[in-house]
């Protein structure tokens, strides 16, 4: 982890409200385990003092690059939307424990599901996982046909398939429907994106190896504010904690409350 200013190579509006930026800069070098994010600090001003916990999309160590995608919905994320090309970023990263990929060797299966603005840390995960020999399926889900990003990038490394709420595109409904509907094959299952979303997997996969990944506001980023902090379920005490920020995002399933 480490903080240093980065330069913007490129901001582009990719679906409504979603941006993907691409910043340049030495803190890339750092940059390895897909799932992991940024923490970024949109103004020098106290109206936004808060950092803001962005994904990382895309690494590229060749050219010290990233992409970076981010949903502008609140004061700081739409300011951090107005950002040019050129101009640079206070970032700290890379922060917190992101998917493992060891684990899987030549010829396994994993299965990809995101959810909404959980979908761009999933990209960077296949592109690691088919440069193993792993293949890959992605099941995407969004609200409406305008929401829908990166399904030609998923498409690239497996098949690809698209559920929106309100049936405009792909499958009508969740992505639980499409998963009723296809019963793939998997070795192991990575997903992000809304909790709701992660708890019906993890009920309706009890028995395979799961990883999930928390979306969860987060005050420093760094595991000192306790403003991210989950329950364990082997704890019906409820004492017990884990921090989204340091000891995840990404859990295996059954380890946290969701």
């Amino acid at each position: 982890m480490k903080k240093a200013w980065m330069t913007i190579i490129s901001q582009t509006n990719i679906a409504r409200n979603i941006y993907e930026m691409t910043l340049e800069g030495e803190l890339v070098d750092l940059m390895s385990s897909p799932g992991q994010f940024v923490h970024i600090r949109v103004t020098e001003g106290f109206d936004t003092l808060l950092r803001r916990p962005i994904s990382i999309s895309c690494i590229d160590k060749e050219n010290r690059q990233c992409k970076i995608t981010y949903r502008a919905e609140g004061k700081g994320t739409m300011l951090l939307a107005l950002k040019q090309p050129g101009e640079k970023l206070d970032v700290l990263g890379p922060l917190g424990n992101g998917f493992t990929v060891d684990e899987l060797q030549r010829g396994d299966h994993a299965l990809i599901v995101g959810g909404g603005i959980g979908v761009p840390p999933l990209l960077e995960l296949t592109k690691q996982l088919n440069r193993r020999g792993v293949s890959t399926t992605h099941v995407l889900g969004f609200q409406s046909k305008e929401d829908v990003f990166y399904k030609n990038e998923f498409a690239y490394f497996g098949d690809t398939y698209v559920a929106t709420v309100d049936g405009t595109y792909g499958t009508e409904g969740f992505v639980t429907n499409v998963l009723e509907e296809i019963q793939p094959p998997f070795t192991t299952l990575f997903a992000c994106g809304p909790t709701p979303m992660l708890g019906a997997l993890e009920n309706l996969y009890p028995d395979k190896n799961v990883y999930l990944s928390l979306e969860e506001r987060m005050g420093c980023g760094i595991g000192a504010c306790f403003a991210c902090v989950c329950h364990l379920q082997n704890d019906p005490e409820g004492y017990s904690y884990k921090k989204v920020c340091t000891d995840g995002p990404v859990f295996r399933a059954g380890e946290v409350v969701l």
